[in-house]
């Protein structure tokens, strides 16, 4: 017997527990139906998460350095990020649908392999073409572990606990995208650029070693990957990586850009077709009772809006630090911190909470909170006082964002049953990514000109401006479309296994 108990997706009733969790004291919550289990397996999945989500951020704080070692042309700068956006949020959906059809920890342990090894090319790469494409096979690997490890979440945990796992998986996803500045600046800044991607190598064996102890295989064979909706499939990737390919362009060519409309209309013209290939497939790719449940649709295309936001927001935040307060890169990065505080904080008191108040309630005031957050900042334009004039608005802002990635989280997945929970994951990480290259691309354009002190002051306080009507747009979309309440403790993957 292994040091950990293993954890199938077998409910509770037809589950035998392993000695030690026998030991492990019971939870207040628990009850004779939902038995705690160890938090061995989710401590497992988050870490392989965290370290996906930090190494977007990481990276942009890097490539400065990476540019000057090895002579990155403007084209190359772009493709460092843009490769890794491109294939995990063009894969995410197929990553999902693999993991249903597959055994989830076989599906997981694919993915978290790849992203450890393409890591540890990426440290080592001597040229911009090696360093592209290990960037490229990161997002494949990301996208392959993403949906694998939520879906192994969703059916290790039941109940109060799982409600809790989600709760928690939801802050991971906020404060990841702050924490990930002060990494990258701090391991910069140590270490070398070298270091962003190195320390992803020991991270990614010990979970590697730790899943093969403490996740037990299931019981699916690849004989089942010939359910999969190939045409669909392959149609829809493309369609994906078009549309990603189309925003990321507008950052580097622009809207009226020929490979950026083109792009866009192919996406268009893939997703289309993939709609109509799912209409008349005997095992469709994405089954038409997904897009039935309302929670999760609805909740997905928050999470793309709020997502997108965010990650626009700091991008912003972390030229002005630098540009306008006169702030280093580790500087910038600790700087982030009470950021990176605020979103934990108000995650911690969402995740006691949304049991009564209900997740569209959090998201709701979230929002709201959010957009005085927003306003402050863009009404402090032009200050160079990191206390007086960004601080303020960095803790609302935080305050704001916190409950909204808890509620989505539990929103989302909540009712999902558990031959859906890849699935159900890639979409709603898919909305993830697009939302972060929209979001970025969005206010870049709105700002304008990046380049010199004054278009920044203008720039920065026109894009949050732009920021406060996407937070309306998004409290209106959630007030109508999310459903009230809060999911069942111990409804959906928990149970959907019957």
């Amino acid at each position: 017997m292994s040091a950990h108990p293993a954890v199938d997706p077998a409910p509770p009733a037809h589950r035998h527990t392993a000695p030690a969790a026998q030991h492990e004291r019971p939870s207040p919550d628990a009850t004779p139906e939902e038995p705690r289990r160890p938090w061995t397996v989710f401590a497992l999945m988050i870490a392989a998460q965290f370290m996906v989500i930090l190494d977007v951020s990481v990276v942009n704080v890097a490539l400065p350095s990476i540019r000057e070692a090895l002579h990155l042309s403007a084209a190359d700068y772009q493709w460092a990020i843009s490769a890794y956006v491109l294939l995990s949020g063009g894969l995410l959906l197929l990553g999902g649908r693999v993991a249903d059809l597959l055994d989830r920890r076989r599906a997981f342990l694919a993915g978290i392999g790849l992203f450890t090894a393409a890591s540890l090319v990426s440290g080592l790469a001597l040229s911009p073409l090696t360093l592209i494409v290990a960037r490229a096979a990161q997002g494949a690997g990301a996208a392959l572990l993403t949906p694998a490890a939520l879906s192994i979440v969703m059916t290790a945990y039941a109940g109060r606990q799982r409600q809790a796992a989600l709760a928690m998986w939801g802050t991971v996803g906020s404060l990841g995208i702050a924490a990930g500045v002060l990494f990258g600046g701090a391991l910069t800044s140590a270490l070398g650029w070298r270091a962003v991607f190195f320390i992803n190598v020991p991270i990614g064996v010990a979970v590697v070693v730790g899943t093969l102890r403490a996740v037990a295989a299931g019981g699916r064979r690849t004989t089942a990957l010939r359910r999969l909706d190939l045409p669909g499939a392959l149609t829809l990737v493309a369609g994906l990586l078009s549309l990603v390919f189309g925003i990321e362009s507008t950052q580097s060519a622009g809207w009226a850009a020929p490979r950026t409309w083109g792009a866009l209309a192919l996406a268009a013209v893939l997703l289309t077709t993939f709609a109509r290939l799912e209409g008349r497939a005997a095992d469709p790719l994405v089954p038409p009772s997904t897009w039935r449940m309302r929670s999760l649709v609805s909740a997905s295309a928050v999470m793309a809006g709020v997502t997108g936001v965010v990650v626009g927001a700091i991008f912003l935040c972390s030229l002005y630090l630098q540009a306008i307060i006169g702030s280093s890169p580790i500087v910038t990065g600790l700087q982030f911190l009470p950021l990176a505080a605020a979103i934990t904080l108000a995650a911690t008191v969402a995740s006691k909470v949304i049991g009564r108040v209900g997740a569209r309630a959090l998201i709701l005031g979230g929002l709201a909170v959010m957009a005085g957050g927003v306003m402050l900042l863009a009404a402090n334009a032009g200050g160079t006082s990191y206390a007086a004039h960004v601080l303020p608005g960095f803790l609302v802002v935080g305050a704001g964002v916190g409950p909204m990635f808890v509620a989505i989280a539990v929103a989302a997945m909540g009712d999902v049953p558990a031959e859906r929970a890849g699935l159900a994951s890639g979409l709603m990480m898919t909305g993830h990514e697009i939302g972060a290259a929209l979001g970025v691309a969005a206010l870049t354009a709105a700002a304008g000109d990046l380049l010199t002190s004054a278009g920044l002051v203008a720039g920065y306080a026109r894009a949050f401006h732009l920021t406060v009507g996407i937070l309306a747009a998004l409290l209106l979309l959630t007030f109508v479309t999310v459903p009230r309440g809060t999911p069942a403790a111990g409804s959906g993957a928990a149970h959907g296994g019957h």
